[in-house]
């Protein structure tokens, strides 16, 4: 072989090898032996496994399969057939379950065969899933007694959220990460008509599309090879209650699926051609204003006014910062049962950093600030600033300082003038603005959003946001 030819296939053989890395999907191949010739990183992802680990060793050393089953690159090999569309369990040499759809060829050259080659999709967490949601029985243990706090702001989300738990009319809820939205899902659920049938959560984010359709709408035997007539998540909520969490996260064309079976109050299963009536209801949660989901075409218009036919806004942790030291102490008792603690409250200190502080986590970031901090207690009674994550400590103060000044007094000062912080000041001139808008125009949200511009829905969602109201 001249050098030309010989440089041209190694530069060739380095293009196919990022070819096949880059591409998102599982490539194996095999000799005729049945022994690894071409292993991609999709392969090694999907299965767990180093290129070390399976390279030039035959398939039945490295992988087991169940009693009934067989590795389909070995039946394409043994047998010189196409398999396509075929579902396969099986576990890799440290027994990790991995399932995965595959389209399995035999290659030749001329008449001889060479070997096979496999192209495999991951759905091991498809499958858990189901198996999951299958399996498990109705956990929801949230009612509205489990919301803490008195703050007005929550004390409104609660009384509106037990008038919708009267009806079964869908629910859009609102909040930023970390507010506790489920724990509002949940106690609607439990406050309603349907608290003896099923709820069932399912966060939109947690899956690629190719595979949630089919858990929220089912499949039908024969959709795919190894595919069995299956509930999907809505048949499986039948006379319940479907959470669906983070709704912004779900492809649009899915949104227009979710919004037909909504509408229509049917679903059809991936592969079947039979419409199913399911009686569900439908609560969702977003943790971004709306209004920006549908600007940016995160949201569809059409599915968030199906689904906001209830809205509600859980408030931010530092739009009810009164609420704190309740929180704080029903978290220290929980960890207290967990850990078998006696820690019998915080001191003043830690309360006052926990005013002035912003709480971007909400929630969620003030129980684990507190379990964090009684991880590292001993015998004490009282938890203290020592106690506190070296993280929490290092983290910027509302005003710079460890007690936190009233709201009206945060300001800065410049020249011997005080100026308010920049977001206060925003608050005020908006807040200002559109209630001498809606003033002009008698409080008629079609007229004033017309003159300012925006839709009615973003108008109303500053209205709420701001509570703004007719003097």
């Amino acid at each position: 072989m001249e050098q030309k030819q010989l440089e041209y296939l190694l530069k060739m053989n380095k293009v196919y090898k990022h070819i096949l890395d880059k591409i998102d999907v599982g490539i194996h191949a095999v000799s005729e032996e049945g022994k690894t010739i071409i292993y991609n990183k999709k392969m090694r992802d999907i299965e767990g496994m180093s290129i070390e680990d399976v390279l030039d060793k035959n398939l039945l050393e490295v992988f087991s399969f169940d009693e009934n089953s067989n590795s389909t690159l070995l039946e394409a090999l043994r047998k010189g057939t196409t398999i396509q569309n075929a579902k396969q369990t099986y576990y890799n040499n440290k027994g990790k379950e991995i399932t995965t759809i595959n389209d399995t060829f035999p290659f030749l050259e001329g008449k001889t065969l060479m070997g096979a080659i496999e192209i495999a999709r991951d759905v091991t967490k498809y499958e858990r899933l189901v198996r999951e949601n299958l399996h498990k029985k109705s956990d929801t243990k949230y009612t509205f007694d489990s919301i803490i706090g008195s703050s007005p702001e929550l004390e409104e989300v609660i009384e509106a959220s037990k008038r919708a738990a009267r009806t079964s009319s869908s629910v859009l809820i609102t909040g930023e990460t970390g507010t506790g939205k489920e724990l509002f899902a949940q106690s609607i659920h439990n406050g309603s008509p349907r608290s003896a049938r099923p709820f069932i959560s399912q966060n939109c984010a947690a899956l690629p599309d190719s595979l949630i359709e089919g858990l929220l709408f089912g499949t039908k035997k024969g959709a795919f090879t190894g595919a069995i007539d299956r509930k999907g998540l809505f048949e499986q909520a039948e006379g319940g209650t479907l959470l669906l969490d983070e709704i912004n996260s779900l492809n649009i064309a899915l949104q227009a699926k979710l919004l037909r079976v909504i509408q229509e109050k049917t679903v059809r299963r991936v592969g079947d051609t039979r419409d199913v009536p399911v009686d569900v209801r439908i609560i969702a949660t977003i943790n971004e204003d709306p209004v920006s989901a549908i600007a940016e075409g995160r949201l569809r218009k059409d599915l968030y006014y199906r689904l906001s036919v209830v809205s509600l806004f859980v408030p931010s942790l530092k739009e009810r910062k009164s609420d704190i030291r309740d929180l704080a102490v029903f978290f220290i008792e929980k960890y207290n049962s967990l850990f078998g603690m006696s820690v019998k409250k915080m001191d003043e200190e830690v309360l006052r950093l926990f005013l002035a502080y912003d709480w971007p986590g909400n929630v969620r970031e003030l129980e684990h600030i507190i379990e964090g901090s009684m991880n590292v207690m001993d015998h004490e009674e009282v938890l203290s600033y020592r106690h506190l994550p070296i993280q929490f400590r290092s983290k910027p103060r509302v005003s710079g300082e460890k007690a936190p000044a009233p709201k009206a007094e945060r300001l800065l000062i410049q020249s011997g003038k005080p100026i308010k912080p920049f977001d206060d000041y925003m608050k005020e001139a908006e807040t200002y603005y559109l209630k001498k808008a809606l003033q002009q125009h008698d409080f008629n949200i079609t007229q004033t959003a017309e003159a300012l511009g925006m839709s009615r829905q973003n108008l109303q969602y500053r209205i709420r946001k701001w509570d703004i109201r007719k003097e």
